[in-house]
């Protein structure tokens, strides 16, 4: 009798497990605050020299939560909850020189500041938070590599991060 208890509470214990193991980690629409779901994205001010890029941020920002797909990319009205912020930063550094002094490398450096609050309360879910981002270029490069897409690089990756910071801190 023991023994078809103890299998008993093991197998329910196992059910147990395996029914909520999975769940906690979903990133499903279904998993997220309901008074979330809905996220509104301002553009971002562009406080560099570097025109459009607080545009190109926003956008990138935007379509990576909407192919994501836990929350819903929505206006100002209709929004739970709003990300708004600043690109602060864009630097240009030097990287590599030449035996004869010529810089032959360079890395865009670039700085993003966010805040993400709930809209009804102002309960802010992180505030001036920073994502950085950086992406190498040669200069007479066979390959194409151009400032403009080492800049590609350095916003991927504070798209990236900003993304998993959105969807995990929720």
């Amino acid at each position: 009798m023991t023994l078809v208890r103890t299998r008993l509470a093991v197998v329910a214990l196992v059910a147990v497990v395996a029914a909520t193991g999975c769940g906690v980690y979903s990133t499903s629409v279904g998993r997220v605050d309901e008074t979330l779901q809905r996220v509104a994205v301002e553009y971002l001010e562009n406080r560099t020299s570097e025109a459009d890029l607080g545009i190109q941020v926003s956008e990138d920002i935007i379509e990576a939560i909407q192919d994501d797909n836990t929350l819903k990319v929505v206006s100002l009205d209709a929004a739970n909850s709003v990300i708004d912020g600043a690109v602060t930063g864009y630097r240009l550094r030097r990287m590599a020189v030449s035996p004869e002094l010529q810089v032959e490398e360079y890395q865009v450096q670039m700085v993003v500041e966010l805040t993400l609050r709930v809209k009804v309360t102002g309960e802010a879910i992180f505030e001036k938070r920073r994502f950085t981002g950086t992406g190498n270029y040669y200069l007479d490069d066979p390959n194409g590599s151009t400032e403009e897409s080492a800049r590609d690089d350095a916003v991927a990756e504070i798209v990236r991060d900003v993304l998993a910071q959105v969807v995990e801190d929720w």
